[in-house]
């Protein structure tokens, strides 16, 4: 494993590959290659450089990824792009406020598929979450509801949904990690 900060840039290459092969096979084979792609990469410009960002990643022998794990601290205001809106209409703005500000928030956990199986992903959220957790000793993230394996394997590691709202439910599930 190997940790970074803002040097991530210097394997961004090689986390944009792993990222498109993870995130364009099922259940994301709607999403176009080029356009997870560059999507990605410019994300991950600006990503490295939030407050508290870190990453782990696995690298083969020969240098290639073969899983990685990202996030930085949950700043306030609370944002509304990407699938943020869907986490405060799933959990209330109050929720979002005592239990994810101030987190640590995975961004985004992949391992190849020929690396999957081997608790790897396990290894990498552990290794994130364990020099990563934010001042509230938390850290937190969100998966698409109908990422069903990804699903089984946060509950499986102990993560924790917060009941949503009432009337509330979105296509996302946020998850908070164990205590």
């Amino acid at each position: 494993m190997r940790y970074f900060g803002l040097d991530i840039l210097d394997f961004a290459d090689e986390l944009t590959e792993a990222y498109v092969e993870v995130f364009t096979a099922p259940p994301w084979e709607h999403r176009d290659a080029e356009a997870t792609r560059a999507a990605f990469r410019e994300r991950l410009e600006t990503d490295a450089r939030r407050p508290g960002f870190r990453a782990v990643l696995a690298m083969s022998d020969d240098g290639e990824v073969e899983g990685f794990v990202t996030g930085w601290i949950t700043q306030g205001p609370f944002r509304t792009d990407r699938a943020y809106g869907k986490v405060t209409s799933r959990i209330g703005a109050d929720r979002v406020n005592e239990l994810l500000i101030g987190a640590f928030e995975i961004d985004e956990l992949g391992v190849r598929s020929h690396a999957r199986g081997t608790g790897l992903g396990r290894r990498l959220l552990s290794a994130l979450t364990a020099t990563g957790r934010g001042p509230r000793g938390r850290a937190w993230l969100l998966a698409w509801n109908q990422a069903h394996d990804t699903l089984a394997f946060y509950r499986r590691i102990g993560w924790q949904e917060p009941e949503p709202m009432p009337g509330n439910e979105t296509d996302i599930v946020v998850f908070l990690s164990p205590r």
